[in-house]
């Protein structure tokens, strides 16, 4: 049972130091050849996220491998707060996106959003000051737009654009603007047909569009909420394995600590 439990312990930490290794070095990569926005702020993440991991591992290693009771109690304690940790956030990440969010457009298949959909918390972590800016240079490099290439605007409705596309990538229904393709439409004679700013700030220029709108920020959030979702199930999946991971290691550091107490070393 020791060396069973011992040996369940050692590998899931050799491929979680490995994974940390991976992400640490991707974030070194990022950080010294980063060429766009996009890269650069990954580079932050990666790099504290990996050093973090692979610090644990080891830690783990050589509490296993080493039956070094002190570094294993140091690595369960440790293993202990990241668990209520991740269990915290999980509570925190079901209650911030806990909304319904987005008002489906009659007679055209999608929704479209707005930043009053959203908490306050996102909004102001997110798409506030100069933080949009961030986000904005980010989108502008990956092309968010390019591939909505339909001249048809029957066809432009059929396709399954994300929140972000449909935020940034066209003007609100609202304007009134008359389609010419995906992302090119005519200012009617008479004005738009509302005076909302997204109206004002909507530009033909494929590096513009509605990068600065605020439907562009609230299928941002949109986005955001769909992809904590996902983490939402993730986590709950990480702590039953760390749970497990957690009683194995209590189980081999008890059991390694009998054994040295029989040889005679120090508990």
């Amino acid at each position: 049972m020791v060396r069973v439990s011992n040996f369940i312990v050692g590998l899931v930490n050799s491929l979680s130091l490995l994974l940390g290794l991976a992400a640490a070095i991707s974030g070194l990569y990022f950080l010294i050849h980063g060429g766009t926005q996009c890269q650069e702020s990954l580079s932050d993440p990666l790099l504290i996220t990996g050093g973090f991991v692979f610090l644990f591992s080891v830690l783990g290693l050589i509490g296993v491998w080493g039956k070094n009771n002190l570094v294993m109690f140091i690595y369960l304690a440790a293993m202990f707060v990241l668990l209520m940790g991740i269990i915290g956030f999980t509570v925190f990440v079901f209650l911030v996106t806990d909304k319904a969010v987005g008002e489906v457009v009659s007679e055209r298949g999608y929704k479209q959003y707005k930043t009053s959909d959203y908490g306050h918390w996102l909004e102001r972590h997110f798409v506030d000051g100069k933080k949009w800016d961030r986000v904005r240079a980010c989108l502008v490099e990956t092309h968010v737009c390019k591939n909505l290439a339909s001249k048809k605007e029957s066809d432009f409705i059929k396709k399954t654009l994300t929140p972000i596309q449909l935020g940034c990538c066209k003007p609100p229904r609202e304007c009134g603007f008359q389609f010419k393709n995906a992302t090119f439409w005519d200012v009617p004679a008479s004005g738009p047909a509302s005076n909302i700013t997204d109206c004002r700030t909507w530009s033909n220029n494929k590096d513009m569009l509605c990068y600065n709108c605020n439907s562009c920020k609230s299928g941002f959030l949109a986005n955001i909420e769909q992809q904590w979702r996902h983490l939402l199930f993730f986590n709950i999946c990480l702590t039953v394995v760390l749970v497990l991971v957690y009683s194995i290691g209590v189980c081999a550091w008890r059991s390694n600590r009998r054994e040295s107490r029989k040889r005679g070393g120090f508990p």
